[in-house]
């Protein structure tokens, strides 16, 4: 692999991966759930912090490992072949190709505001219960694209992240300046008001209180949205085989890019409490909150405006998705844990093989239209395995004292410690609260232990063979 992603290239890409269509929408939910502008912003701050917490344990982890596959790699070293494996099928299976597939579909969704003709209500064909609509199509055509760009050479892939990335980033300091200029005190005032008092908010502007111990659920709940939006950030390891400098550049970049990310989440979420009243923040329509401030702020092209803003800002989150994916593919391969030609790179030395078959998953899961439930379903897992490979890094100071550490997890114990137990506090509270986000990720992990098996059956014959 050629080493040809600097420290700008890859801070854009941990902010560029992170900024989908999430911001512009899951507020909406967060604020059915926790009924007060206080507890939104909260919601964003803890969801921050383990973000940032994660992204700095995570430095150190890098600098022992720096090559392709990152949290692949970290949990293999730490545990055994199979914990990684579980995570690189899980990946593959629906965290990262979900993700590339509802980001492709929001691509769509916000183009069709431009052009109605690519809208997801019409339907181009159907087979019984079975419809697929013009947006999923343009998706589908907008994950090939992208995964035919990369596979021309990490250059290019590069090219169009630094760009799109730098665009979406000025964008959106700018909605939330141009927000914060238009903003209405009267409305402020109300949301602040009363803001530290936890509640669920009804559609019908009605409240429903929560006992204290069902408070905690609804916060676990709420953060289904903010981690997903907040999610991906770690994908700049798995290209640590490409990055100049890795043991430096990767630490340095999970924290500028995840601090960069957070100070936009939160100060995105203030400037819609500055506009909208929480009433209309919970009940945008279809979610679209970013839409509704942007009408306040902008009038009538504010709608334009929004949907500009989500198609650059998940043209370029899904090219840095799909770049990255590819290498923990790549990397499981090697091990002989994935098909043996993904291990393979091309004349432009990337995982060609590894893009495609990740695009055709990915593309499955657009017509599958089942990618929402999917991604809200496999939160738990994600925080899983986020708890276990920082758990990793008190397991391989015992283990492996020798190896070089170029850069310590910042703020070790407590803050590994402390990311450990919001995460096994936000897991325990969905398995109680919310079990339908935790049963069926389970599953989706399980599934993966006869696949193991079966693979490590097919490398032993080979041996023996040869």
């Amino acid at each position: 692999m050629k080493r040809e992603i600097g420290l700008l290239d890859a801070t854009l890409l941990v902010a560029g991966s992170m900024i989908g269509s999430g911001i512009f929408i899951v507020s909406a939910d967060i604020t059915r759930n926790v009924g007060s502008a206080g507890w939104l912003i909260v919601v964003w701050l803890i969801t921050g912090f383990m973000t940032l917490t994660a992204a700095l344990s995570y430095g150190e982890l890098s600098g022992m490992y720096p090559k392709a596959g990152g949290q692949y790699v970290y949990l293999k070293e730490a545990y055994n072949p199979l914990v990684g494996f579980l995570y690189g099928w899980s990946f593959f299976a629906v965290i990262q190709t979900g993700t590339i597939a509802a980001v492709g579909v929001a691509f769509s969704k916000f183009l069709a505001y431009l052009v109605p003709q690519v809208s997801e209500d019409l339907v181009v064909f159907s087979l019984g219960s079975f419809k697929i609509s013009p947006a999923q199509l343009v998706s589908i055509a907008i994950i090939v694209l992208l995964t035919y760009i990369n596979t021309k050479g990490v250059k290019s892939g590069k090219m169009i992240q630094t760009t799109f990335t730098l665009t979406k980033l000025a964008s959106l300091f700018g909605l939330i300046i141009f927000g914060f200029i238009m903003m209405k005190p009267e409305v402020w005032h109300a949301n602040w008001s009363d803001a530290w008092n936890i509640h669920k908010l009804n559609t019908d502007g009605s409240f429903t209180a929560y006992t204290s111990v069902a408070a905690l659920g609804a916060i676990a709940g709420s953060m289904v949205g903010s981690i997903f939006s907040s999610d991906a950030w770690n994908n700049v390891t798995f290209v640590a085989g490409e990055m100049e400098n890795p043991k430096r550049n990767i630490g340095l970049s999970l924290f500028l890019g995840t601090l960069i990310v957070t100070i936009i989440y939160v100060s995105a979420n203030l400037m819609y409490t500055a506009v909208l009243p929480l009433h209309d923040i919970a009940t945008a329509d279809k979610d679209r909150v970013a839409v509704a401030a942007s009408h306040v702020i902008f009038g009538n092209v504010g709608t334009i405006i929004i949907a500009l803003m989500i198609m650059v800002s998940t043209f370029g989150c899904n090219n840095g998705l799909i770049l990255a994916g590819a290498r923990v593919y790549y990397s499981m391969a090697k091990d002989g844990l994935f098909f043996k030609k993904t291990g393979d790179l091309n004349k432009f030395a990337v995982p060609e093989f590894g893009l495609w078959i990740q695009c055709i998953v990915a593309s499955l899961l657009c017509l599958s239209g089942k990618y929402g439930d999917l991604l809200d379903m496999i939160s738990f897992v994600v925080v899983i395995f986020y708890v276990l490979t920082i758990f990793s890094i008190f397991i391989l100071r015992k283990k492996r004292p020798d190896i070089e550490r170029p850069y310590k997890a910042f703020g070790y114990p407590v803050l590994p410690i402390l990311y450990i137990l919001m995460g096994l506090a936000f897991c325990g509270l969905l398995i109680v609260y919310k079990p339908q986000y935790t049963w069926p990720g389970l599953i989706i992990v399980l599934i993966g232990l006869p696949i193991y098996y079966l693979m490590k059956v097919n490398v032993k014959e080979k041996q023996l063979t040869e």
